[in-house]
């Protein structure tokens, strides 16, 4: 849900930025709205209502707008590393440029509530000016802009990508190797797995994201139910 009013372009909205590893889905539950995206194939807006379900992968700027109600179930792939800095913001050239600058202007304040909440409103102007520019460019034809800020994207990332490797590693890739090995044992008739069957729950953790206010839900880390509660 979006609950920090319009942007300085009346669009009431999050703030536009790019995944440069992961895919990000939208699955609208409630309420009415637009999805804006750009991408080297040009800017385009696709329009979300309850029951939409929509996705964009690595480099698929995105910025959602609310019309009325939206409320959207946001599903990353990944896991974890959406959280450790995957996401680059859409400011302008000039501090995308400057990791400094970057930073500064990306992080949130520790503060009361009413400080926070002007930060993010900040962040998210300085993001649409920048969605702005780029979007602006592509629609003229003009996509060196975009192609700038890609470039930019990657050099404010490449210092924190062994780290993500470590996290894919022990996260997708250790559960992709564990179906793997399910696999396997099934076809050899060897269902032993099925007995250390578990649920698992995730309780909701409310803050700000990029997307507006979110109620987020941390699957990396989840509670681990077993038969011993019993």
């Amino acid at each position: 849900m979006y609950a920090i009013g319009a942007c300085a372009d009346g669009l009431e909205g999050g703030t536009p930025h790019l995944h440069t590893a992961s895919t990000e889905a939208y699955v609208v539950v409630g309420g009415r709205g637009a999805l804006h995206t750009l991408d080297l194939s040009g800017p385009r807006e696709t329009e979300l209502g309850a029951g939409s379900t929509v996705w964009f992968t690595p480099g698929t700027i995105h910025r959602a707008v609310n019309r009325g109600g939206l409320e959207v179930v946001v599903v990353m792939s990944n896991a974890g590393l959406p959280e450790a800095g995957d996401a680059v913001m859409t400011f302008p050239p000039e501090i995308v440029g400057d990791p400094d600058r970057y930073v500064e202007a990306a992080t949130l304040p520790d503060g009361t509530p009413e400080e926070i909440e002007a930060a993010v409103v900040r962040r998210r102007e300085l993001a649409v000016e920048g969605f702005h520019r780029l979007s602006s460019g592509a629609a003229r034809g003009d996509l060196g802009p975009l192609r700038d800020f890609y470039a930019s994207a990657v050099a404010l990332v490449r210092p924190r990508a062994s780290r993500w490797r470590e996290i894919w590693e022990d996260t997708v890739a250790r559960e992709a190797r564990r179906t793997s090995g399910i696999l396997d044992a099934l076809a050899r008739g060897d269902g032993a797995h099925l007995g250390e069957a578990a649920l698992m729950e995730s309780p909701p953790q409310d803050r700000w994201g990029m997307c507006g206010h979110l109620r987020a839900h941390d699957v990396a880390h989840p509670i681990t139910h077993t038969s011993d509660e019993n």
